[in-house]
């Protein structure tokens, strides 16, 4: 570490003494999947009470209203927690975006639901590594930048939302108001067990496709039927069999059906896009509505699409290259190696990238198998990866922007 100033060296030192582990257990001890609201409220408070301790003005944000398609075909309102808001020194010369979540994957009444320390201690747990371990991580950081000489030229946003891992939709608008004049953002998001980071990303799109037919008795007379559940089975081979692999179509579910003896007249197929760039966007989009025509034609149904594609893809640009090369860098100093990498996931970093400010997402804890019971956090990458980011904002504090 011979290539840090002595005021680097004393930030990192604070960063690496953040009870980060602590923080990590307690907020990982409660259960906040996405639906889970009174468990997002407990989360959130706890989260209140930790970030409160910076500077600025410190709230909770109501999230937008957003809509779903129910299994009987209807459109519902879709309920979400609140998401947390903070912004320090909006005056400052250099401005920053921080983002997180607060929510997992496991609802309330999954199995998964408490947090262990395995063997070769790594911390086995709900949203360990995805991501409450990136909040403490985030945490520790600014509360080390707001305790240096440069945190006076340094004005930022935090935005912690409570639907991130369903699509943001509720938080889409907060995210993008606080991106309005950054320089640059960091979001929390875990990196891989290695050490590697995310680089470019592929889009996403979700889309509930309601099939009206017909019904009527499948042994009297089931040509007078027009069997939506066939309908809905026919949308998803084509969409799944003729749009290649750079559209990432994924069929995942098929609501409807009824008695044996009914032709079905509902059916609601759910499906997923991943989109590899924005040309593959409008490609996939075309796909789509040529797939729903043709079967609602060949199958006399009618077909209502819901839904849309979320989250833009996120591919590399000068400014993020730049932006990678100062977290390279910062980690170079500190002797932790950096690498990026291409992938096919999605995260609140679309969303930013979307709206023109450089970003890298993937600054929190190491750590591996998220979204199922075996997710772990490596512990020693929690002042590791606090000590990087620290470092990375002062050294953008410096320069004035990536």
């Amino acid at each position: 570490m011979g290539r840090l100033s002595r005021t680097e060296q004393e930030l990192i030192a604070r960063a690496a003494a953040s009870p980060m582990r602590e923080r990590t257990l307690a907020w990982s001890a409660i259960n906040s999947g996405t639906g889970n609201l009174p468990g997002l409220a407990r989360v959130a408070d706890l989260l209140a009470d930790a970030f409160g301790t910076l500077p600025g003005t410190l709230g909770y944000v109501d999230p937008t209203f957003v809509e779903r398609v129910a299994p009987d075909g209807e459109v519902e309102p879709l309920a979400h927690g609140r998401h947390l808001h903070l912004r320090v020194r909006p005056d400052a010369p250099v401005q920053m975006l921080f983002t997180g979540h607060m929510d997992t994957v496991y609802p309330a009444d999954h199995p998964f639901q408490s947090v262990r320390t395995l063997p070769d201690g790594r911390i086995n747990g709900p949203g360990v590594a995805d991501m409450k371990g990136g909040l403490a991580i985030m945490l520790a950081a600014l509360e080390a930048v707001e305790r240096s000489s440069l945190s006076s030229r340094l004005g930022y946003e935090v935005v912690i939302n409570a639907d991130e891992e369903t699509g943001s939709f509720s938080s889409a608008a907060l995210i993008e108001r606080a991106c309005r004049g950054k320089v640059a953002a960091l979001t929390f998001e875990p990196a891989l067990a290695d050490g590697t980071l995310a680089g470019a990303r592929g889009g996403t799109g979700n889309f509930s496709l309601v099939v009206r037919g017909r019904s009527a008795h499948a042994g009297r007379n089931p040509e007078d039927g027009r069997n939506a559940l066939v309908a809905a089975a026919d949308l998803a081979v084509r969409l799944r069999n003729a749009a290649g692999p750079r559209l990432g179509v994924n069929p995942a579910r098929i609501d409807g059906g009824g008695p044996n003896n009914v032709v079905p007249d509902l059916a609601i197929l759910r499906v997923n896009f991943r989109p590899a760039t924005l040309d593959d966007v409008e490609r996939a989009s075309t796909h789509l509505r040529s797939a729903v025509n043709m079967v609602a034609a060949e199958h006399e149904v009618e077909i209502t699409s819901h839904g849309s594609f979320n989250r833009s893809p996120k591919p590399s640009s000068d400014k993020i290259k730049a932006l990678q090369d100062m977290v390279a860098a910062a980690g170079a100093a500190l002797d932790v190696s950096v690498g990026f990498a291409a992938t096919g996931g999605v995260c609140d970093g679309n969303n930013i990238a979307a709206c023109g400010v450089p970003v890298v997402d993937t600054m929190g804890a190491r750590g591996g198998a998220i979204h199922s019971a075996d997710e772990y956090l490596i512990p020693e990458s929690l002042p590791e990866r606090a000590q990087l980011a620290a470092l990375t904002i002062v050294r953008i504090v410096e320069k004035g922007a990536p």
